[in-house]
C-alpha cells in the first residue's frame, strides 16, 4: 500500500507544478520587506508562506554609478536560480527600489542602473523590472521633471524592449494621468506597476483606476495598502471586487504583497506575510 501510495505522489508532482504555472493569478512576496534584501533565505521564506513567488531586489543605490548587486557575482546568481528550480518558486521581477530615495531623473548613470538591472533579467529570465519614481521625481509634486522622466522612461523602454523585457514605473498620478504619461513615452516596453495604496490614500476610486488603465496597461500590482491590518481586515479594500474587475478586464499576472502588516506587530514576517498570501490564494486562486 504504501508503495502504491508513494507511486501516486511521484505521479503528481508534474502536475503540481503544472497547477502553478497555469494559475492566472500569481502571489508573490517581496525580499526587501520580508527583511531579506538579496538574501538567498528570502526564498524558502517565501515557500514556507506559501508563495508562488518573490521579487528580488537589486540592492541598494547610494551614490554609486549602480546597485550594490550581489546577483552580478556568478556564483551567487547560480545559487539563486538553483534554490528557486528546487523549490518550484518563481522570480516575478527584479526591484530597483533603491529609486525610491534617489532621483531617476536626475542622477547621472541612470543609464548604467538600467542596464544593470536588464543585464541581471536576461541572466535570470526575469521578464520584468519594477522601478518607482519615488520622491524627488513624483510628477504630482514636481510637474517640472516631467520632460526628464519621459526622456529618460524613452531610453529605458528602448534598452528594455531591445532586450525582451518590460519596465513597470509606479507613480503618484492617477490612473487617467498614467494613462496619459504612457502615451507620451511611447514605449511598449514601459508599463504601469499598480498599487492599491496609492489611489487609496489619495481619496480616489481604486476599481475605476483599474478599469481606466486598463489590462494591457498594467504589468503588476503591488496588492497592498498602508500599514495597519491584515489585507482580510481591511475596510477600504473588497478584493472579490477587484477579482471581479481584473476577470472581466481579462487581466493576469502577479499580485505582490508589500506591506498591509498589523500595526501591532509589524516586524512579525510570518504572521503577517502568511496571512496576506493565504487570503490572496483563497480570493484568486
Amino acid at each position: 500500500m504504501k508503495k502504491i501510495l508513494l507511486y501516486i505522489l511521484i505521479l503528481a508532482l508534474p502536475f503540481a507544478g503544472m497547477a502553478q504555472k497555469s494559475q492566472r493569478y500569481k502571489i508573490a512576496l517581496i525580499d526587501l520587506m520580508l527583511l531579506k534584501r538579496q538574501k538567498l533565505s528570502a526564498l524558502p521564506l517565501a515557500k514556507e508562506l506559501n508563495a508562488d513567488g518573490i521579487e528580488i531586489d537589486m540592492g541598494g543605490l547610494g551614490n554609486r554609478e549602480t546597485f550594490d548587486n550581489k546577483l552580478a557575482i556568478d556564483s551567487i546568481q547560480e545559487q539563486y536560480l538553483q534554490k528557486v528550480k528546487a523549490l518550484n518558486l518563481e522570480i516575478p521581477a527584479l526591484a530597483m527600489t533603491g529609486y525610491y530615495a534617489q532621483s531617476y531623473c536626475g542622477r547621472e548613470h541612470y543609464k548604467e542602473s538600467i542596464a544593470d538591472c536588464i543585464a541581471t533579467m536576461k541572466q535570470m529570465n526575469v521578464k520584468t523590472a519594477f522601478l518607482p519614481l519615488g520622491i524627488q521625481c513624483d510628477l504630482k509634486k514636481n510637474p517640472e521633471k516631467r520632460p526628464s522622466v519621459v526622456t529618460r522612461l524613452r531610453e529605458a523602454g528602448k534598452m528594455a524592449q531591445d532586450a525582451g523585457v518590460v519596465i513597470a514605473i509606479e507613480t503618484a498620478l492617477s490612473a487617467k494621468e498614467e494613462v496619459t504619461l504612457l502615451k507620451e513615452i511611447g514605449s511598449p516596453a514601459v508599463k504601469i506597476y499598480f498599487n492599491f495604496s496609492n489611489p487609496l490614500k489619495e481619496g480616489r476610486d481604486l476599481y475605476k483606476e483599474l478599469r481606466i488603465l486598463g489590462a494591457k496597461n498594467i504589468a503588476m500590482i503591488h496588492c497592498t495598502n498602508k500599514d495597519s491590518v491584515w489585507l482580510q481586515n481591511d475596510p477600504q479594500l473588497d478584493l472579490y471586487k477587484v477579482k471581479k474587475i481584473l476577470d472581466q478586464m481579462k487581466w493576469s499576472g502577479w499580485l505582490v504583497v508589500e506591506r498591509s502588516r498589523d500595526a501591532q506587530h509589524p516586524r512579525d514576517v510570518k504572521y503577517n506575510y502568511g496571512a496576506n498570501v493565504a487570503y490572496l490564494k483563497k480570493i484568486f486562486q
